[in-house]
């Protein structure tokens, strides 16, 4: 194998920059040069790239956000574009594409490899940590920390006031995020899209522990956690509805990309570091059509269509553990 190529593509994720050295640097190892293409399918089908060797790469592990640029691509569902993506591959002499990315990125190369004849091999770069094969994506872990350095913002300032507050984290068809900032941060209520029924039933069990907690410490704060684009019109109309219904000052906090920036923490630099090598060396070996993961701490890959065919579940003992910690009706 003589040259490889790189692109991030839909949401940007903190430790992609981390990746995308691991692979150049594994890369320079075997000898093999490294294209990298700029704005994710776009510049596949712009040909807008650049050669990425090590100097190139140098002290970017700790930066967040992607080098290389990343952005969406719809005209890249056609025919035409995936055909033309291949002759620009192969007018540069690609061997092997890698997309970090996910679910929507991996579709794009799984469209493209039916057109190529060269490799595709997907790295999960996502912050929703909804790809199944890896027990976490590149820039989950920072996008947590994020989360919970808010949210503890946000609780002294509810403890100082005693008021509601409302915190809004993405995860739109994951709760990934919102389970696990919730629990770390101590918040009294979390809805995310795996565990909520229909938000009537979600209105009544938040006001009924509210009368609870009320009742049991008089006046104090409470943080809700709540995943993006699960009640209309968002943190904004819950809060509002809560403070009709209980008379309470009741405050949304929407966190937004925020979620998506920042320094990435260790654990996504090793395992950035990780599935960027490993994904090299799966190309050197001719994987093609795989997804690269971390399953118990070891490399693996699986079949890049099983990314999104099957669905990633939440930690049940953690769900569990939030669930019982707050049922007020079971303390004495």
């Amino acid at each position: 194998m003589k040259k490889i190529a790189i692109l991030t593509s839909g949401g940007d994720a903190p430790g992609m920059n981390a990746c995308i050295r691991a692979i150049v640097l594994t890369a320079a190892r075997f000898d093999i040069e490294v294209i990298g293409y700029a704005h994710g399918y776009n510049g596949l089908l712009n040909q807008e790239y650049a050669s990425l060797r090590p100097r190139d790469v140098h002290n970017i592990i700790q930066r967040g956000g992607t080098i290389l640029r990343s952005a969406r691509c719809d005209a890249f569902k056609s025919e035409n574009a995936a055909q033309l993506a291949a002759q620009h591959l192969n007018t540069l002499g690609i061997e092997a594409l890698l997309v970090i990315g996910g679910d929507g990125s991996f579709r794009g190369a799984l469209h493209l490899s039916q057109f190529w004849q060269g490799q595709v091999i997907g790295i999960p770069g996502t912050i929703d940590n909804d790809i199944v094969g890896s027990d976490a994506t590149i820039g989950y872990y920072t996008a947590i920390e994020t989360a919970l350095e808010s949210i503890d913002k946000v609780r002294d300032t509810a403890d100082a006031h005693e008021r509601v507050f409302v915190v809004e984290v993405m995860g739109r068809h994951a709760g990934f995020i919102g389970l696990h900032a919730a629990v770390a941060s101590s918040a009294d209520y979390v809805v995310v899209p795996e565990l909520i029924k229909d938000t009537k039933t979600e209105l009544n069990a938040i006001l009924s522990q509210l009368d609870e907690i009320k009742r049991r410490r008089g006046h104090c704060s409470y943080v809700i956690v709540i995943s993006e684009n699960l009640w209309a019109g968002g943190a904004t109309e819950l809060a509002t509805i809560l403070h009709k219904e209980t008379q309470l000052e009741c405050r949304p906090v929407i966190l937004g990309h925020v979620q998506r920036g920042g320094s990435p923490v260790s654990q996504d630099r090793l395992l950035a570091t990780k599935l960027g090598a490993y994904a090299v060396e799966e190309a050197i070996a001719g994987k093609n059509r795989i997804m690269v993961g971390e399953i118990n701490q070891q490399p693996v890959s699986n079949e890049l269509a099983s990314a999104w065919t099957n669905t990633k579940s939440l930690d049940g003992y953690l769900v569990k553990v939030q669930t019982d910690f707050f049922n007020l009706s079971k303390q004495p």
